[in-house]
């Protein structure tokens, strides 16, 4: 048994008093020292703040008393007259709320907290601490930005895309046909009207092509409200016109030698396990390795690093270059499931490079069996496992839609996808994805799980 000595006590004590000392994480918790308030929202000199959405709080030098933070030491008043509300506490940051039970008016606002309110170890602020806000006279959303812009050049009417980007986060459920409308010549147009609430954009999609060498009138009227009730000021209108005829970029990209293929990679191998089923030649170049045909079939041929398999990699470095290279571009969400798109070129870009798909994505061809889409993603394409569709509808066609990935794709199990992918390094197609398209790969592997891949027919 060890012997405990005076010595040996003294000098536990004196090296739990250094730590407590000079340790300034444990000094914040000091029992001595007075608490104070850090910051503060609105901060003081900050501009007017929307009324509805005003978060009164502070952040405090360290851990309170919750039973301290309440309604008598912490108000908020306007003229003198206290605002009704509740006040609550974080724990984890150290962070006291007051939220008022109806939206603040317009006016200058003065919040405090009282030497009432008491850290941990029962000490109270030194002295009250009292700013002041003012709330703005409106917080409408307004429309920040519209497509096509006002005062462009006349657009393709099969690929024109109708959309307005808001200034706020909007209630989905008021962005519909009533409140987002297209019409030429006074009558309305038909269509779909769906609302991302990643980037706050409403976009308008015409059931059937619009028509050429028209002007057309888009409208946002004041039934568009925010998620806190406030609707637009004003409506929205802006109009724009149709060209007298457009090429869509269909012939942009041709496949060539590459077309008949559903699935073409380059090294090291191309493999599949499980009953995968192409319809058309399966190949790989400069390498000459196919794994897993089978048990899996093709009712094309196997090109194994053969000269037929390099005149369609030499093929699909035309494809995707030239993919890559297609004009414009309209800038993708993160994630595109759920949307509506016409014929056109999308893209990502260095700031959100890579591009995924959950749920259902529809493809509207407008009635243009030559209607074609182009994406140029930056990084990777992952379509979500079990949750992901891509929906071809008005004469889309799976050979028209080109999917350009500047690294590699990934289908998630048991998802359907369709177009051609054009990847620069690899793709996987995981247990059950079906592609209605092909598989191309420029430097890296294709790799299969019990896959039917369909391919479209050659033009």
């Amino acid at each position: 048994m060890h012997k405990v000595t005076v010595r040996m006590i003294l000098a536990f004590l004196m090296a739990g008093f250094m730590a407590g000392c000079c340790d300034p994480v444990k000094n914040a918790g000091d029992p001595e020292t007075p608490p104070t308030v850090l910051s503060e929202t609105p901060p003081i000199g900050a501009a007017p703040v929307c009324p509805n959405t005003a978060i009164v709080s502070v952040t405090f030098s360290k851990a309170m008393n919750p039973a301290t933070i309440n309604t008598t030491t912490f108000t908020l008043t306007i003229g003198g007259v206290g605002v009704l509300g509740q006040v609550s506490y974080v724990v984890a940051t150290d962070t006291a709320t007051f939220t008022p039970t109806v939206a603040l008016g317009q006016g200058t606002y003065t919040a405090m907290i009282t030497t009432g309110a008491a850290d941990t170890f029962g000490n109270t602020l030194a002295a009250s601490f009292m700013w002041m806000f003012t709330t703005s006279a409106s917080c409408a959303p307004t429309v920040i930005s519209e497509t096509p812009p006002i005062g462009a050049a006349p657009v393709c009417p099969n690929t024109a895309i109708i959309s307005a980007t808001f200034s706020k986060a909007m209630n989905p459920a008021t962005i519909n046909m009533t409140t987002f409308t297209l019409t030429t010549g006074g009558v309305g147009v038909l269509g779909q009207v769906s609302y991302v609430a990643a980037t706050d954009t409403a976009t308008f999609t015409p059931t059937v092509a619009l028509s050429p060498s028209a002007t057309y009138t888009a409208m946002i009227t004041t039934g568009a409200a925010d998620t806190f009730g406030n609707t637009l000021a004003a409506p929205f209108m802006w109009m724009f016109m149709t060209s007298a005829s457009c090429t869509p970029p269909v012939g942009i990209v041709t496949l060539g030698a590459a077309c008949t293929y559903g699935i073409l990679g380059a090294t090291p191998v191309v493999s599949s396990v499980g009953p995968t089923v192409v319809t058309g030649d399966v190949g790989i170049w400069p390498a000459a390795s196919i794994t897993g045909f089978p048990p899996g079939t093709l009712t094309g041929t196997e090109h194994l690093g053969d000269a037929n398999a390099m005149m369609a990699q030499g093929a699909l470095t035309t494809a995707y270059n030239a993919a890559a290279g297609a004009a414009g571009g309209t800038v993708l969400t993160a994630d595109i499931g759920g949307q509506t798109l016409p014929a056109g070129v999308y893209k990502t870009t260095s700031a959100q490079p890579t591009l995924g798909i959950t749920g259902n994505l529809t493809l509207n061809g407008g009635g243009d069996p030559n209607s074609t889409w182009i994406f140029q993603i930056m990084s990777s394409l992952t379509t979500a496992a079990g949750n992901s569709q891509v929906i071809l509808e008005n004469g889309a066609s799976a050979h028209n839609v080109f999917w350009q990935v500047g690294s590699s794709a990934t289908l998630g199990t048991n998802t359907i996808f369709q177009g051609t992918i054009l990847a620069d390094v690899s793709i996987t197609l995981t247990t059950g994805a079906t592609l209605d398209g092909r598989a191309l790969a420029s430097t890296g592997a294709v790799s299969l799980d019990s896959n039917p891949v369909n391919v479209p027919a050659c033009p």
